[in-house]
């Protein structure tokens, strides 16, 4: 077990290696002198220069590499390049209300999803079986953008049950919850449907092994089968995907923070890229792919532990 953690923990700095590098070559291919695109034709030679200085921009590729990534690793992202406010402190500020909107849309998500397979997966290839995996598909077929906007404009505009735009006033945990109603509505619907469909396919597998056969012939309760001793069995693959739910819903986050004009990394990025502050984005990017990685790291590790199966091989 101890060495599949260090392969796991090597594998992930790989990974966070390579999305540094990645996020370094993005930025300086873009076409055209990165002194003119982020500070415009208007820049004085004084400002020029000393943004130069500053970004080191009058150094070699692989020295601004070195000093961008050593900065990272010491989480010193740089200075935002108009106002001069550290970058990490910019993000940080931002990143609780992309973490709130991710988990809330994905505890939603599970909380409908899980029941749902297990439901369909009771009652397989009947009619209510395929009206769920109809349902599913189109959730997840659906985009979160589209869903933000039908969902602002009937339940918000149309019936004024909920906050229009925001994220509610600061101290006041009530308003806040419920400015978060429709935004996390927005983003976990989709996965309502991966969950539903990836459950339904796990407990069908379960349902079929041997010791499932023996508890229905001992006369064990239907119910108390599925809910207690299949679905204990098949919610492992179930714990992965929401993993990646979780990852998936920090960086996807951005049309619903957008659309209800909510703060957060998503919209701040999106903000950064419009006024070509680099620093900024370089930052948002990489925080939000670390999170990523570090979620599927700790999501692998639990569903090690947590099989049986895996955890002899290891």
């Amino acid at each position: 077990m101890l060495f599949y953690i260090i392969q796991r923990i090597g594998l992930s700095v790989l990974i966070l290696f390579l999305v540094l590098l990645t996020l370094f070559a993005l930025i300086h291919i873009i076409p055209g002198d990165p002194v003119s695109i982020a500070l415009g034709p208007r820049a004085t030679p004084e400002i020029e220069a000393r943004f130069i200085e500053k970004m080191h921009l009058d150094k070699p590729w692989y020295e601004q590499f070195v000093v961008f990534a050593v900065g990272a690793l010491k989480g010193d992202l740089g200075e935002d390049i108009f106002t001069g406010q550290k970058v990490s402190d910019i993000i940080f500020s931002q990143l609780p209300y992309t973490i709130a909107l991710a988990l809330s849309g994905l505890g939603w998500a599970v909380c409908i999803g899980i029941p749902l397979g297990c439901f369909s997966a009771s009652y397989p290839n009947s009619l209510l079986d395929r009206m769920l995996g109809v349902i599913s598909v189109g959730t997840i077929a659906m985009p979160s953008f589209v869903v933000s906007i039908y969902s602002l404009l009937i339940f918000a505009i149309m019936l004024n049950w909920f906050p229009v735009i925001g994220a509610g006033e600061k101290g006041d945990l009530i308003d806040q919850l419920h400015h978060l109603v429709l935004p996390a509505f927005a983003v976990g619907l989709g996965w309502v449907g991966y969950l539903a469909r990836m459950v339904r396919a796990s407990m069908l597998e379960v349902l079929s092994e041997n010791f499932i056969r023996a508890s229905i012939s001992f006369g064990i309760p239907r119910v108390k089968i599925i809910y207690l001793y299949a679905l204990k069995v098949a919610i492992l693959p179930t714990i992965t995907l929401i993993g990646i739910g979780f990852g998936g819903l920090l960086s996807g986050a951005v049309f619903a923070e957008i659309i209800f004009a909510r703060p957060g990394i998503g919209k701040l990025i999106y903000d950064m890229v419009e006024a070509r502050n680099f620093p900024v984005v370089q930052g948002s990017v990489l925080i939000t792919a670390f999170m990523f990685i570090f979620t599927m790291l700790v999501t692998d590790l639990i569903v090690a532990y947590l099989d049986p199966r895996l955890r002899k091989k290891l």
